[in-house]
């Protein structure tokens, strides 16, 4: 028997191994996220569930925090469907937070720790809170609201690991209150009414081009969360290394459902570091880690470290690994196995690529149904036919990813949508295929190949048309990462008076040391890419805003466009005839904008 149809059979009894338990926490289920806790609880009580710097917190240790936050959630009337901010790094204590708060029903607003402002005060008003634990390592972000503070009960949890919190008005100290609540569970009829099916998350976007969407996430879809990694083969004795925020989908709910529903150990970093993640990696003996493709790209920009192939990974699962790092991140670090997948927090559009087929998401999960579309770049929209239907893509067309929006007894083909209702209705694409249909539009563009593996090709609203071609952000940005001294980058299209579409921009953040070379820079990209691809404007910022998932925010930056007076950024734009990425001036801008310097 070849050794595919080998991995095949083993993902196949896999599969069916796990799905009684899906079913039975799907979305009219009564089996929820407090459940599985206790249940593992019972299971591995003295295990490790988490190991975090020098610490280590068996599962009986958080079951016990998470029921003394219960006890003192109900003894404040919080109970199903109350919704309750938490704003903290990653530590243990999160995970209690949100668990204690599960148990009794309530809704966790998961914050985004990098907002601040007029983001933070947003991201708490579309959600509703009417409570916030804030962890006293984020009390700068608190004090940045000022007078746009909603107005929530606040409550202040200590980090062991700081120095005793500023006191803050009207705040009052959660450790406090819970010191006094039981460590048992609490009774099973406190979430008797509770489904799959009722909300456990609350979830952002990035906020990488506006203010961020609250994402609901129900229990049901928790208990999916982790089922890649299962299907990978990952067991009770592995340790799934965690440096990703819990805050974001990939982090709080895949990491800490895969450990959960396994009775594995999570070991939890407080923030990515390159320069440390191999000392984690050793130091909690970690088989296996939890990715986002630009992180394996910072890794691989490191300089050699003792320990990258002394270690005990396994397994790495995730998403957005890119070809161009792929291979070179296996090779270089020796992890054996990589489960790429696409989905998002929102998205009933999900697929996994288990058999390790380089650059590929993989096939659609089973019981999704999902179609590509063909999509008019120009126009921004998907491309429907004289009957008014859409038109489906041919083999290795690019088009957009649609999922089909049904119900069922599994968390498939559900669409949960936001906190907004117009921002819900938005992403949902009707009489698709026929009349009175619902697709969930994903704003994603794929391709498939003859074998029925899928491929991310852009964003949708990141492939921009310059010189009747269509430029494709993460092509460039691969091309551009890629070249000496550059360490991130974000593209993006910016509007040139007279010229029909968008000029490429680039805004680039240097390696620590490295210097600019306009010179090598053009010959570089002109090597990759076509002449179109070529962005005609470079940025070079020194004090870049990095989102959650290490991603450049693109809103401010193209709205600022190649204004010199925007920032005190240096600009640079690409002469064809110098062969150079020279400075921008303001006689270049007039040349370029009255048609003396073609572009």
């Amino acid at each position: 028997m070849d050794q595919t149809r080998v991995t095949n059979l083993k993902i196949a009894a896999r599969f069916l191994r796990l799905l009684p338990g899906t079913i039975r926490s799907g979305p009219t289920g009564r089996f929820t996220a407090g459940d599985l806790l206790e249940q593992a609880v019972q299971r591995r009580g003295n295990a490790p569930l988490v190991r975090f710097e020098d610490q280590v917190r068996t599962y009986a240790e958080v079951n016990a925090l998470a029921n003394q936050v219960a006890h003192w959630a109900l003894a404040r009337g919080l109970g199903r469907g109350s919704v309750v901010g938490l704003l903290m790094e990653n530590r243990p204590e999160f995970l209690a937070m949100w668990l204690g708060l599960a148990k009794v029903g309530a809704v966790t607003a998961l914050l985004n720790t990098h907002l601040h402002g007029e983001s933070l005060a947003h991201s708490m008003h579309a959600a509703g809170c009417g409570v916030l634990l804030l962890g006293s390592e984020c009390t700068d972000a608190w004090a940045s609201l000022a007078d746009e503070a909603p107005e929530v009960e606040l409550f202040l949890v200590r980090d062991p690991a700081a120095n005793e919190p500023a006191l803050i008005p009207g705040a009052h100290s959660l450790d406090t209150e819970i010191a006094a609540q039981s460590k048992e569970n609490p009774p099973r009829e406190v979430r008797a009414e509770l489904r799959g099916a009722d909300p456990l998350f609350y979830i952002y976007t990035s906020g990488t081009t506006g203010l961020p969407k609250a994402a609901r996430l129900s229990h049901s879809r928790f208990m999916g969360g982790g089922i890649y990694a299962a299907l990978a083969g990952m067991g009770r004795d592995d340790v799934l290394y965690c440096p990703l925020p819990l805050y974001h989908t990939s982090g709080g709910v895949m990491c800490v459902n895969a450990v959960l529903r396994n009775g594995a150990t999570l070991a939890l970093a407080r923030h990515f570091s390159a320069h440390h993640f191999w000392d984690d990696v050793a130091c909690h003996g970690a088989t296996a880690f939890q990715y986002i493709g630009e992180l394996c790209r910072y890794l691989v920009n490191q300089p050699p470290h003792p320990l990258e192939r002394s270690h005990s990974l396994r397994l790495a699962v995730g998403n957005g690994l890119r070809p161009d790092v792929w291979k070179i991140f296996q090779e270089r670090f020796g992890v054996d196995h990589i489960v790429e997948f696409y989905g998002a927090t929102e998205s009933n559009a999900a697929m996994v690529n288990l058999v390790g087929r380089v650059g590929s998401v993989g096939k659609p999960f089973p019981g999704m149904k999902v179609a590509l579309v063909r999509f008019d770049t120009a126009r921004g929209d998907v491309v429907r036919g004289p009957d008014g239907h859409c038109e489906s893509c041919d083999l290795g067309e690019p088009g957009e990813l649609l999922g089909h929006i049904s119900e069922g007894r599994s968390a498939a083909g559900r669409f949960e949508g936001y906190t907004s209702r117009e921002a819900t209705e938005q992403k949902i694409l009707r009489d698709v295929f026929e009349a009175g249909d619902a697709w969930f539009r994903t704003g994603d563009l794929l391709s498939r190949d003859a074998d029925g593996f899928y491929y991310f090709i852009d964003r949708v609203g990141d492939t921009f048309r310059w010189k009747g071609e269509n430029v494709s952000t993460q092509e460039v940005a691969e091309a551009l990462t890629s070249q000496p001294g550059v360490q991130l980058c974000a593209v993006y299209g910016v509007e040139v008076p007279g010229a029909d579409g968008r000029a490429g921009m680039a805004a680039v953040v240097l390696e620590p040391g490295a210097t600019f070379d306009g010179e090598a820079l053009y010959q570089g990209l002109e090597s990759a890419l076509p002449a179109y691809a070529c962005p005609v404007f470079v940025r070079i910022q020194q004090a870049a805003e990095i989102t959650g998932t290490f991603k450049l925010r693109k809103v401010e930056l193209q709205k600022q466009g190649y204004d010199l007076g925007a920032s005190e950024d240096q600009i640079l734009y690409r002469d064809d005839v110098a062969r150079a990425f020279r400075p921008l001036d303001a006689s270049v801008i007039a040349s370029i904008e009255n048609g003396d310097i073609h572009v």
